[in-house]
C-alpha cells in the first residue's frame, strides 16, 4: 500500500494521506453495506470523502456558493435520484427536501437545467407509474358493462 506523507516539522505536524484515505473507506464500506453502490460510485465517494477529511483537518472552509454536488446529468438512476445540491440520495425529491435548500422544484428545475415537466424521481419509479397509468386508461371514456 502507498503511504504518502508530508512532513511540517518532525515534531509538529505529520499528515498522513493514508490516514484520510482509511477514514473515508471505513464510510464507504459502512455506506456500501447498507445499499448497493457502482465501482464508479464507491471511488468518487472515497475520493470526495478523503479530500472532505483532509480539508477539514487542515481548516479549509468550503464555499458556500460551490455549484452543484453532483453532475445533474448523472443525478437521475435507475433506483434513485440524487439531489444536485446536497447529493443526498432519494427515490423523489420532494418539496419538504427542496425547501431545505430554499428552492421550489420549479427553480430547482431551473437552476440545474433540467426541462420543466421532468418528474423529480427515479427511473423505474417513474416507469412503474407510467405503467399503472396505461393499464388505467384514464383517458378513455367508461363505457357499461353487460
Amino acid at each position: 500500500m502507498l503511504s504518502l506523507c508530508i512532513i511540517e516539522s518532525p515534531s509538529n505536524k505529520e499528515i498522513l494521506m493514508e490516514d484520510y484515505l482509511q477514514e473515508a473507506l471505513e464510510i464507504v464500506k459502512a455506506q456500501a453495506s447498507v445499499r448497493t453502490m457502482t465501482e464508479e460510485e464507491i471511488t468518487s465517494m472515497v475520493q470526495k470523502l478523503a479530500a472532505g477529511i483532509k480539508a477539514i483537518a487542515e481548516g479549509d472552509v468550503a464555499e458556500s456558493g460551490l455549484p452543484a454536488a453532483v453532475d445533474p446529468q448523472k443525478a437521475i438512476r435507475e433506483k434513485s435520484i440524487l439531489c444536485c445540491a446536497c447529493g443526498k440520495s432519494f427515490k423523489v425529491l420532494t418539496k419538504k427536501h427542496l425547501s431545505t435548500h430554499d428552492m421550489t422544484p420549479e427553480e430547482y428545475r431551473e437552476h440545474y437545467g433540467y426541462k420543466k415537466k421532468l418528474p423529480l424521481v427515479c427511473k423505474s419509479l417513474q416507469r412503474e407509474r407510467r405503467k399503472k397509468m396505461k393499464e388505467m386508461q384514464l383517458w378513455t371514456k367508461r363505457g357499461k358493462k353487460s
